[in-house]
């Protein structure tokens, strides 16, 4: 019965999380080139966004279609984007009132 009740996925994928944090952590204290400094941060961004979504959202657990999975995937990707270029474009490039 505790077996059942005990999230371990969830208490494994937030460890996953602690220790892809810190390796992201390495780019900053440690002394690499800016090569393998983007590699590691794109390898561990990557693991940690997947890790996000199928542990903690549960994406693909109780997906009715595809299709709607693909769409709520695509708007947050879309969203994200939004997000990003909007800043820069109001606080980089200087496109501000």
């Amino acid at each position: 019965m505790m077996k059942q009740l005990f999230p371990i996925r969830h208490v494994m994928g937030y460890i996953a999380s602690l220790v892809l944090s810190a390796a992201a952590l390495t780019v900053i204290y440690a002394d690499f080139s800016d090569t393998a400094n983007m590699v590691i941060l794109l390898i561990t961004a990557i693991i940690q966004a997947s890790l996000q979504l199928f542990v903690f959202m549960h994406i693909g657990e109780n997906a009715d279609t595809k299709k709607e999975l693909y769409l709520n995937l695509a708007y947050a990707l879309f969203v994200g984007l939004v997000t990003i270029f909007g800043t820069l474009f109001i606080f980089v490039w200087g496109w501000y009132a």
